[in-house]
């Protein structure tokens, strides 16, 4: 008898509702010490649990479509993905990360063929301001971060935050002294600049004094060799992406980017002088090279040819050597360019 009273599961749509109203009572009532309160975020804790159930399965079983679609169309319907994303603050760390995987989940669920997660985030971009100031808070910025990650897949999102004044912001977020929490600035400030080819292409063509004068001194000259790192190896992806080959011609035309270059090809971490020589490579390359770019290798071609001599890698790589020994060959064959004073980069 005990299990005629048994209470009937939730529907998929009646979880999301619940959920709805479970989030506003938590942000409408912001004493900690209200056991209501409590009682509430415990309850929005377990139905969390319930949801990424059904998007994800529980293990034994796998998700049902036909539930998953119900779910995603509720809860972009209800305007209840914003409401999450204010409340995870509120939210204990497991809350959080099942409330993460939830809303990873239903930026690819798909409802009749359409992903309708792209046009509820282009109709509610301000949700990105919301997201991005976490990286501020220590307490939620690895929440919002990954967050973050799976709403820039959506190309009218990275478009906006490519485009806002918070992208200036992520050179001062990559600073973050905390390693884990720069690491995944990093990965966000990585997939921003790569997934979205034309867009990325666009914004590098629009903002290059400033981005670039940004990533020179902030990043490519930091401290961190963690931060120099990172950098070098993201420019050389940018530079060698065939999308961004206006900027590239652009970026090895410079001096002083050069001069940048040739100071990381002294870096004590191999990495870095690996990941340089493929940026550094193109200026070499470029066959139309300025002047002035010419006297800077011609001037110290001594230094660059035995320090090129000198350099390998652990691993046998016969691209690496290949490309080697065109870079010297290159050099060697310059000719210092008639009227040109000479320009000796001391710190090579």
């Amino acid at each position: 008898m005990k299990g005629l009273f048994k209470s009937k599961p939730r529907t998929p749509v009646e979880m999301v509702q619940l959920l709805h109203e479970l989030l506003l009572f938590v942000l409408g009532n912001t004493e900690p010490r209200d056991k209501k309160r409590a009682e509430k975020i415990a309850e929005l804790d377990k139905l969390l649990l319930d949801i990424r159930t059904v998007l994800f399965g529980d293990g034994q079983m796998e998700p049902n479509a036909e539930s998953c679609a119900q779910l995603t169309k509720e809860f972009f319907q209800k305007d209840t993905f914003r409401l999450l994303i204010n409340c995870l603050p509120s939210l204990d760390s497991g809350a959080r990360q099942n409330a993460t995987h939830v809303i990873a989940n239903l930026q690819r669920q798909k409802v009749n063929s359409k992903v309708i997660a792209s046009e509820y985030l282009g109709n509610n971009l301000d949700i990105m301001d919301t997201l991005l100031p976490g990286y501020e808070d220590d307490d939620i910025a690895w929440t919002y971060g990954s967050i973050l990650r799976e709403c820039i897949r959506h190309q009218n999102v990275a478009k906006y935050v490519l485009e806002s004044d918070h992208m200036k912001k992520f050179f001062k977020y990559l600073q973050n002294p905390n390693f884990d929490i720069a690491s995944d600035v990093q990965a966000t400030f990585k997939e921003l600049l790569t997934r979205h080819k034309s867009t990325v292409a666009e914004f590098l063509s629009a903002n290059y004094d400033w981005f670039f004068h940004e990533y020179n001194t902030k990043l490519l000259q930091s401290e961190s060799y963690i931060t120099r790192r990172h950098a070098v190896k993201l420019l050389g992806d940018m530079l060698l992406e065939r999308s961004n080959s206006a900027v590239m011609v652009r970026y090895v035309t410079s001096v002083e980017h050069m001069r940048i270059m040739m100071n990381l090809l002294r870096d004590s971490n191999k990495t870095i002088k690996l990941d340089t020589f493929h940026v550094f490579k193109l200026f070499v390359a470029n066959q139309n090279k300025p002047p002035e770019i010419i006297s800077v290798l011609v001037t110290n071609r001594s230094k660059l040819l035995r320090f090129l001599g000198e350099f390998n890698i652990d691993k046998g790589d016969d691209r690496f050597e290949a490309d080697k020994c065109q870079i010297i060959k290159e050099i060697a064959a310059l000719q210092q360019p008639t009227d040109r004073p000479c320009q000796d980069l001391h710190s090579f």
